[in-house]
């Protein structure tokens, strides 16, 4: 199967009320393990590279190896570039083959936000690619290998007003918000805030976004998809999964490491599948 269309993804989400994960990837292993379960459950699945993750895979092997996979699935998947910085890093994306692309200009001014988005759309656009973006900022912390303590002071929320206007000016075709989550790590769960997602969500039509959803609560997290977020981002929960399964391995042995690697991020996977409700067609 071929990348699938991703408004007709989104679409299918609104209409039955659920959330998409994004999985980020960084090797081939976690690819295998993401395809597996979207193939066992037939339920939509978007793989996503972050340009931040550069010096653990290029994007041109991250697209090579999502394009490979994708192509040779049954499952229905979407490539997508995550936490692009520039518009030449989403131009290039788009060359490789990523069908989906998140521009974001979140820490900077609103205007200047608006304008490097619409600069985005009018190219992607024009490519038939689509758009995410992001207003108001999720705070983060180190994702890599090292766990960091994170707290809802770095949020700055989104507004039902700035939202408004942000889609109206850019014709954007997603969008992420900030309601409480944060990337990395957290101490105890995060205080979401599901009525200020209920506004903007009745106050727009573009399919909302949330990032940060590692260990934010599987009930905090079933709150947004059932409420309005029709994506939601994954990455260090599987992290955390393939570090307990080797710290817990009875074996020396690599070979085995791998595949109890894989089993634990692809556990991780199906159970943020019942999560977020995600059903196939």
């Amino acid at each position: 199967m071929t990348l699938i269309n991703v408004k007709e993804a989104f679409n299918h989400a609104d209409k039955y009320n659920y959330a998409i994960p994004a999985a980020n990837f960084i090797n081939q292993e976690m690819l295998e393990a993401y395809i597996e379960a979207a193939e066992e459950t037939n339920k939509p699945l978007i793989i996503a590279f972050a340009e931040a993750h550069s010096e653990y895979i290029s994007m041109e092997k991250a697209a090579l190896l999502g394009k490979f996979y994708a192509e040779n699935s049954k499952a229905k998947i979407i490539l997508h570039l995550d936490h692009g910085q520039s518009l030449a890093s989403v131009k290039k994306a788009i060359d490789l083959g990523f069908t989906s692309v998140m521009i974001d200009a979140s820490e900077k001014e609103f205007a200047e936000n608006v304008r490097l988005t619409k600069e985005v759309v009018d190219y992607a656009h024009s490519k038939g690619i689509f758009v995410e973006a992001e207003i108001g900022h999720v705070g983060s912390g180190d994702v890599i290998g090292v766990e960091c303590a994170v707290g809802s002071d770095g949020n700055v929320y989104t507004s039902v007003e700035e939202a408004k206007e942000f889609v109206k000016q850019t014709n954007v075709d997603s969008l992420a918000i900030s309601i409480g989550t944060s990337h990395g790590t957290y101490v105890g769960e995060p205080n979401i805030s599901i009525e200020r997602l209920k506004e903007i969500d009745a106050a727009i039509d573009t399919p909302l976004v949330l990032h940060g959803g590692s260990s934010s609560g599987d009930e905090n997290l079933n709150n947004c998809a059932t409420n309005g977020i029709r994506k939601i981002n994954i990455y260090t929960d599987f992290l955390k999964a393939s570090h307990k399964s080797v710290v817990n391995s009875k074996s020396n042995n690599y070979y085995e490491h791998k595949e109890e690697v894989k089993e634990a991020i692809k556990n991780t996977l199906l159970h943020y599948f019942n999560v977020f409700e995600t059903k196939g067609e």
